[in-house]
This record gives C-alpha cells, sequence and structure tokens, in this order.
C-alpha cells in the first residue's frame, strides 16, 4: 500500500515538474518572439523580407544561446550549493 502511495507521488511529481518545464518553455518562446519581433521588424508589412527573416533568425539563436549558457549555469550553481548543504549537514553530525 505504502510502495503504491509513494508511486503514486512520484509520478505525480513528475507531471508537475514536466507541466512547470512546459510553462517555462512557453514564457520563453513568447518573450524570444516579441524581443526579436521588436527589434527586427521595423515596418510590418505582408511578408518578412531576407534581412528580416536573417535578423529574427540571429536573435532567436543569440536568445537561446543565453537562455542556455544561464541556464546550465544556474544549474551548476545549485549543484553546487546542494553538495555544501549536504556537506555541512554531514560534519555536523
Amino acid at each position: 500500500m505504502a510502495a503504491a502511495a509513494n508511486m503514486e507521488k512520484g509520478e505525480l511529481i513528475s507531471q508537475v515538474k514536466q507541466q512547470i518545464a512546459l510553462a517555462n518553455a512557453q514564457e520563453m518562446l513568447a518573450k524570444m518572439t516579441h524581443k526579436c519581433f521588436t527589434k527586427c521588424i521595423q515596418k510590418p508589412g505582408k511578408a518578412l523580407d531576407n534581412s528580416d527573416q536573417r535578423c529574427i533568425s540571429q536573435c532567436m539563436d543569440r536568445y537561446m544561446d543565453a537562455w542556455y549558457l544561464v541556464s546550465r549555469t544556474y544549474g551548476n550553481r545549485l549543484q553546487r550549493e546542494q553538495y555544501r548543504t549536504m556537506d555541512s549537514m554531514d560534519m555536523s553530525n
């Protein structure tokens, strides 16, 4: 019985994490679209010309590169903090 409850809890946590990741990705896409559109499209028309397309592509690439760098750095910092917390707990015992 307890094993089943733990499994359900684990599945629920996994689903919540997936939903949070999806929401974060959607928010990032919306921000990136807004920023790149504002930066690159000076005179909206029926179609994007080559320079508009190139600007948007480069803007999105830079945005994704920056997001990846920040995300990786933040993840590394969280890991270091977690190890420090674990080490300090071990030393106090």
